[in-house]
């Protein structure tokens, strides 16, 4: 389900944008801040976004549902912008550095999978087109003691997987690289699932798979344990899907923690927030990997940003098997061979497709009512 909102104009101009993660809060925030955004100059989204921002600083101006709300709200107002001039968004932005968008696919690959069920899967995604993908290695509800019987209920609270999951998160990684070949990226994603050592030794033994990168292997609180975790392997180490704004990048960034940042730009802080964290990272030299979990209208607004910095590496793309992603916009399926092209629509260059859209819209809005 996804959370869209849209904007009017006395000019008959109108934007549409989409945030994730906000949940019903997200929705009862964007309903309170409809009245400071009448009357004003919808063209001024950095003033508007940062003067919302500040003065709710003591109502979590800094991160969450808060900003999230903010997000959808500005990435509707570049919409609308780029209509109203008559110019896609990247163009407002500076202009492109490239002209398609390289888009990896998370895949539904699971622990549990023989290599024939995993080369299955693997086989679809390339036969899309895609030339990366990602895998989740995390075995969430379960354990292994090793025998034939040996299922149990994890601790749900233990950061430390045993000696069989350990291995078997090692040969699910082997086992994609095999099946997706070697001219293709391969990630893998932990979900914060792991503590400090764990993580550790999981990407030492991870090395010679040469992954795109190992994502979020500890929770994202703790800065200078990541960084640890990425000094101590050549494995790529990637995080900061649930970070927000500047200022939850900065000291990820200024301690080189990472090798690779994920913002999740309809989440964090919207179209010109993210190019600002780009920014930040290229100073670095940290590639920039956005994550996406959004319908066609956040992916292409994603794409528009990935399109105006220099340090891109990959969009990702998590609804491989949702029938309605090629129908619910005007644009038909975004994403061919693996990629987004730009086209030279004004805005963010798409529309929803009404009648579709209204069957997946989130849970207790209206059609913009």
């Amino acid at each position: 389900m996804h959370l869209w909102v849209r904007i009017e104009t006395d000019a008959g101009v109108t934007g549409i944008g989409e945030c994730v993660h906000g949940g019903h809060q997200a929705i009862a925030i964007i309903k309170e801040l409809e009245g400071r955004l009448i009357g004003r100059d919808p063209f001024a989204i950095d003033a508007i976004f940062e003067e919302i921002r500040r003065s709710l600083v003591f109502e979590g101006g800094f991160a969450g549902a808060l900003i999230t709300a903010l997000t959808g709200i500005e990435i509707a107002l570049w919409d609308l912008k780029g209509k109203a001039l008559k110019v896609p968004i990247y163009e407002l932005m500076g202009g492109k550095f490239r002209d398609d968008i390289r888009v990896y696919c998370d895949c539904e690959v699971s622990p549990g999978m023989n290599m024939a069920e995993v080369q299955e899967v693997v086989d679809e995604v390339l036969e899309a087109g895609f030339s990366a993908l990602k895998v989740d290695l995390d075995i969430r509800a379960y354990g292994h003691t090793g025998s034939e019987t040996g299922w149990y209920e994890k601790d749900k609270f233990n950061m430390t997987p045993n000696r069989w999951e350990h291995d078997r998160m090692v040969q699910l990684a082997e086992m994609v690289v095999k099946a997706a070949g070697p001219s293709v990226d391969v990630a893998a994603d932990l979900h914060t699932r792991l503590d400090k050592h764990s993580a550790i030794r999981l990407a030492r033994d991870l090395e010679p798979l040469k992954l795109m990168w190992l994502e979020e292997p500890v929770p994202p609180e703790n800065i200078d344990t990541m960084r640890e975790i990425t000094r101590a392997t050549s494995t790529p180490i990637c995080a900061g899907e649930n970070l927000y704004l500047r200022h939850g990048f900065r000291e990820l960034i200024e301690k080189q923690a990472v090798d690779i940042i994920m913002p999740d730009i309809p989440k964090c802080g919207g179209l010109s927030e993210c190019r600002k964290i780009a920014e930040m990272a290229d100073l670095y030299s940290i590639p920039f990997a956005p994550h996406n979990v959004s319908s066609p209208i956040g992916t292409m607004a994603s794409a528009h940003v990935c399109a105006t910095v220099p340090n891109f590496l990959v969009l990702e793309f998590h609804w491989f098997h949702r029938e309605y992603w090629s129908t619910i916009t005007d644009g038909g399926d975004i994403i061919s061979n693996g990629r987004i092209a730009l086209s030279d629509r004004p805005g963010i260059g798409l529309e929803l497709n009404e009648e579709v859209a209204r069957t997946h819209q989130y849970p207790g809005t209206t059609w913009f009512e």
